[in-house]
Parts: structure tokens; sequence; C-alpha cells
């Protein structure tokens, strides 16, 4: 693990102590060639219910290998952007734009591979290689989409606009058969000048806490929080996805009890997020580290199921203050604590 940091008092940023690591590795899976005391390994990963649930740790190309075709519902992918980034001491440097596109394409086939007939896949990118990822993707599947959303994190630049944005390609492997469901993703938004018919809202309800609309989607999101260090679900990964963001995705793409597959998982948000939702998943991760937090975060799941900006069957706004509710509607356990011996963790 890295040094510990000195964090401010009321920091909910996500650790893992000394005595916890022994507990969490017995719920992480080797992505190698099976070894000593490894109750898992690779080599009988060969049918969906060997591998349903479980986060592997191992490089994406050898871990790929053992998996089987067409089990993916939904695949979401965050891989490393084209510049150089630390991520828990292994260093992705940034390359020319053609060798980064080779570098897409040692894992991209053999990542569409596992998606289902009817399956989605989302992948994410930042401006700067966004357009190289397009190009892949277009080698493999059918894009039906770009979906962009704020990041409102990160500081300003003097000489540049300041990065505010990133890109999500949506694609699917069969244009005429693919699952999506919009009405799970309905956003709460506020009405600032309520029209009425006949004396009564049009569109809209009137509540205690204001004046909403339910409205449907658009390919532009700007109702995500990035995770920081106050939020229940940040770590130390330097790039995490919010939880909210990946619940979208989700919800709209993989059915109940389906099963999301992230082969760049980093500390475990989609994973993480598809238990919360009822689905199934599987993740491989090659940084033992960033597979502890996510290991932390499944045990917290089981007190918390609730997501960030998500209640009551609706997205909310930004900055808005849904009531803190679980996924099926109960409410959450105190998760300021968490012994790893306590449950099953998967």
């Amino acid at each position: 693990m890295a040094e510990e940091k000195i964090r401010a008092e009321r920091n909910r940023t996500i650790t893992v102590s000394p005595d916890e690591i022994q507990e969490l590795e017995k719920f992480i899976f080797s992505g190698k060639m099976p070894e000593e005391n490894n109750s898992l390994s690779l080599d009988s990963a060969s049918s969906l219910s060997s591998i349903e649930n479980k986060i592997f740790n191992g490089d994406i190309l050898e871990v790929l290998k053992f998996l089987p075709d067409e089990f993916a519902d939904l695949i979401i992918i965050d891989p490393p952007y084209n510049l150089t980034k630390n991520f828990g001491g292994k260093i992705f440097s940034s390359m020319a734009e053609d060798k980064y596109e080779e570098y897409v394409d040692s894992w991209l086939p053999e990542v569409c591979r596992k998606l289902k007939g009817n399956g989605s896949l989302y992948l994410c990118g930042d401006w700067k290689c966004t357009s190289t990822l397009q190009r892949c993707l277009e080698k493999n599947l059918t894009i039906l989409n770009r979906i962009t959303w704020q990041r409102e994190k990160g500081r300003g630049a003097k000489s540049n606009w300041k990065n505010g944005m990133e890109d999500i390609w949506f694609a699917v492997k069969n244009l005429g058969d693919y699952y999506f469901d919009i009405e799970s993703v309905k956003q709460r938004k506020k009405v600032i000048a309520p029209y009425k018919e006949n004396g009564i809202p049009k569109d809209w309800k009137k509540t205690d806490e204001g004046n909403f609309r339910l409205t449907y989607p658009s390919n532009f999101w700007d109702d995500i929080s990035i995770p920081f260090w106050s939020m229940p679900e940040n770590t130390d990964h330097p790039t995490q996805k919010p939880e909210k963001l990946c619940a979208k995705l989700i919800l709209a793409s993989c059915p109940k009890d389906g099963i999301v597959f992230d082969p760049f998982c980093g500390s475990g948000t989609s994973c993480v997020t598809a238990k919360k939702l009822g689905r199934r998943y599987c993740g491989i991760e090659i940084s033992r580290e960033y597979c502890l937090y996510a290991a932390k975060r499944m045990m917290m799941a089981e007190k918390d199921m609730s997501i960030q900006g998500y209640a009551d069957g609706v997205f909310w706004e930004r900055n808005s203050a849904p009531q803190n509710k679980n996924y099926d509607g109960t409410e959450p356990t105190d998760s300021s604590s968490c012994n790893p011996s306590q449950g099953e963790l998967f």
C-alpha cells in the first residue's frame, strides 16, 4: 500500500489499513496461472458461474484468455487515456497517437469478444484520445452515440481552456437487437418557470422541496460530481469515475441480474455500482492496491447500497439533496467503519 497520508478529520476517503489486508485479499482472485493457497485461478475460470461477482488481479491480456466469449450484457471501459499518469506506482506514459492506437487495438477486439450479441459497450476518453478511441471502436462495433459529461474538478490553465468535459462512446454489437431502458434513467429537474393549464401543473409536480419535473436524459450530462474527499465513495485512485455516472450506464444498458464487465476496473466503481443495482459483475485490475480498495468498497456496500445523486428511482441534479436511501428503498446502516471479517464480501 502507498504511504499513509495525513488527512483532515472530516475526510471520508476510503483507505485500507494493514490489519485489513489479509482478510480483503481473500476476495481478490489471481489473474495468473494456479498458485499455492489461491482458491481460484484463471485456469478454472472457464464458465460464467466461476467468474461472476469476482475481481481478478492481473494483466488484461492474460486474464481475457480465460474468460468465456459473449458473457457480458454490458461492458464499461475506462482505459488509461493518452496521458502520463501514476496509477498506484505503475506509470502509464503518453505516446504518439499512432502508438496509442496500436495500444488500444491490442486489447479492444478481445474485450469486444466478451460482449453478448444484444449487449452494449461504453468506452471512456478525454478530448486528446477520444478520436483514437472512436476509430478503434468502429473497427469492432456499431457506434450509436457519444455522451459528453461535465467534470467539475481540476485546476484551470493560464494558456489554455480548462478541461471540463469527457466523452463516453456508446456502441452495440447488433444494431437491431440491444437492451436499452430509457425509463430507468430519468432526471429530476427543478422547474424555474412552472406552467399551469387550467390551474393545474403541466408536466411537473409541486413538492415541499420545490417544483420538479422528470425529464428524459440527453447525451450531455451536467449533473455529475467527481468523487472528492468528503464523499464516502472517494479513494486515492487518480481517475476514479463517479458511481452516479456508472449507475446511468448500468440501468440503461444492463437488465436486472445481468452481468457488467469492466476490464480496467481500478478502485471498483462499476463493479460496486453493479452490485448496488442488483446486477452481477466481473472486473480486471492490474494494481493490487486498487483491488483492495474495490474489496473494501464491496464490503461497505453490504451496509450502504445508496448512490449519491440517485434516489427514489430518479437521478437528481448536481448539488441537490435527495434523501439518502438504498436502491431498494431501505435506509442504509452506518458505514463509517468497516470490519472485513464480518460477512461475505461478494
